[in-house]
């Protein structure tokens, strides 16, 4: 790359102006003349900046409302020459062009204009910025001669440089255009989308370019020697991208796979509800008037499989709750919740055991997004579908036995129904009193996870109503399910053996409710 120019000029066009007057009050002192338009401009000047106004440089005004206004031979001629090319170098001289050695854009607020439920087109419209995309890729391609800030965290850097010997180094000038490029090419593909959302597209698009920034780097992925971190979707960060922690060890790849599964969990479930996830998998699960209650049936429905378990809780923490969680012989990694309230987080991050562990985390946004995309890898290509984390519709529902559901049996049904959908399949969930009291997660074959789920019950089976994420083959796991104790049923229905499965039911006196709609999760 070639010597570095000292930096006499800079281009300054921004619309988020954080840092902006420190860092021209930088530039300045080092000898920078600045050249501005519009609103930058005027920002600058009423902090008393010294300012050269572009239009007075190249003769010609602002048009069209500011659209026009960067757009001139005289500012990206003296963006893009190449100062090592006298042919160049001379056409800057023979149109009365200066070098710019700095150019400093950042783009229109497209993302969060349209972030607005009540934002118009046109509105929409008017934020598709022209000049700036054109500006910061002009300066990247010519980064050998010019450094290029597309964001406020990376003035420091650029000013310590310049203060220190009056130029950017050719390693902070190609990182700098790599963050450029890569900042445009998110901008385009943000107003793509937006445009694919209102001209009536399909959700899952012929093309699809994922816009993701990285949030943090991992310790490592599943394993130790695997790489990972975490990348959110551009837009407003939400979910687990966006939690805040509170305390305790750093995430590791793992315990975020987990809260994610809690934070869907407990987000499908009534009022103060807890939920234990071991492994990706729910192990407890409870809803009632009071949370700590909740979370007391939630982590005594397996306490074996509940040990080092990671919780989510969709009502805030209270202190009653946390007293249960530091119950001696429990021992939770991560919890997740709406909230803590500060005599919460005083029981749960000063208890010996506890304190240099335990990692509370808030999610703000707790509202579903549905219709989300949920990606997955394979060799050579990438699976794409919506999440399922729609409600279902009730009153689809169909009652084919003799025998129909009491009052508490449907509650408890209802409740099974939206843990089972969290389960990985084929999914058994035996449920009583609200409590998820067993669990046949990822086997085989149902009538396998039916057996877990019921040993994993012991008595509690007796009088538990049952939840089976897919149908029933045959009539095998009815079978099972009665002669345990098992008092009602639902399950998708679907199967070649349904009246089989039926009958199996009107035998053992058992409810059973078809929903028309399977929840498998592999």
């Amino acid at each position: 790359m070639a010597e570095s120019p000292r930096i006499q000029r800079a281009v300054i066009s921004v619309s988020d102006r954080d840092g902006l007057i420190d860092f021209a009050r930088g530039l300045v002192s080092a000898g920078v003349t600045i050249y501005s338009s519009g609103g930058t401009r005027r920002h600058l000047e009423e902090a008393r900046i010294a300012v050269e106004d572009i239009a007075a440089y190249t003769g010609f005004p602002e048009i069209m409302d500011g659209r026009v206004k960067t757009l001139h031979p005289k500012i990206h001629g003296g963006i893009l020459c190449r100062r090592d090319h006298p042919q160049d170098m001379a056409a800057l001289e023979r149109h009365g062009i200066l070098a710019f050695e700095l150019v400093v854009v950042n783009l229109y607020p497209f993302e969060s204009t349209t972030a607005r439920p009540d934002v118009t087109w046109l509105e929409a419209m008017e934020q598709v910025d022209i000049g700036g995309p054109t500006l910061l890729r002009a300066a990247a391609k010519n980064h050998a001669f010019t450094t290029v800030a597309s964001s406020p965290l990376q003035y420091p850097s650029i000013l310590a440089e310049i203060a220190a010997s009056g130029s950017n180094t050719p390693e902070l000038r190609r990182e700098l255009a790599r963050a450029a490029f890569e900042h445009s090419a998110r901008y385009d593909r943000t107003i793509a989308d937006y445009f694919a959302r209102h001209v009536g597209e399909e959700t899952l698009l012929p093309t699809l370019t994922l816009n993701l920034t990285r949030q943090m780097k991992l310790r490592y992925g599943e394993n130790p020697h695997q790489a990972g971190a975490l990348y959110a979707f551009a837009g407003q960060p939400r979910g687990m991208a966006a939690a805040r922690q509170l305390s305790g060890k750093e995430l590791s790849y793992n315990n975020l796979l987990d809260l994610d599964s809690a934070l869907a969990a407990v987000k499908g479930l009534g009022e103060r509800s807890v939920v234990v996830i071991k492994h990706n998998n729910p192990c407890g699960a409870a809803t009632h008037e009071r949370l700590d209650v909740a979370a007391r049936r939630a982590l005594d429905g397996d306490a074996l499989s509940a040990f080092g378990s990671v919780l989510g809780l969709n009502t805030v923490v209270d202190a009653a709750t946390a007293e249960v969680l530091v119950e001696p012989g429990r021992f939770i990694e991560a919890i997740v919740a709406p909230g803590f309230d500060s005599s919460a987080v005083e029981f749960l991050t000063t208890r010996p055991t506890w304190k240099a562990s335990v990692r509370l985390l808030v999610v703000d946004r707790w509202e579903c997004e549905h219709a989300a995309l949920e990606c997955r890898t394979i060799d050579g290509g990438m699976l794409i579908h919506e999440r399922d984390d729609r409600p279902d519709p009730q009153a689809e529902w169909k009652t084919v036995t003799r025998s129909s559901p009491d009052d508490r049996q449907l509650a408890d049904l209802r409740f099974g129904w939206a843990v089972v959908r969290q389960v990985k399949s084929n999914a058994i969930a035996l449920v009583k009193d609200r409590t998820l009291v067993g669990v046949g997660a990822g086997q085989m074959s149902r009538v396998d996870s039916v057996e877990i789920a019921i040993r994993k019950a012991g008595e509690c089976a007796r009088g538990s109503v049952l939840a089976s994420d897919a149908f029933f083959p045959f009539a095998d796991s009815i079978h099972l399910a009665a002669a345990a104790g098992v008092s009602a049923i639902v399950q998708p229905g679907g199967s070649r053996h349904d009246r089989e499965v039926i009958a199996a039911c009107d035998e053992h006196h058992l409810a059973m409710i078809v929903t028309g709609r399977r929840h498998f999760k592999h």
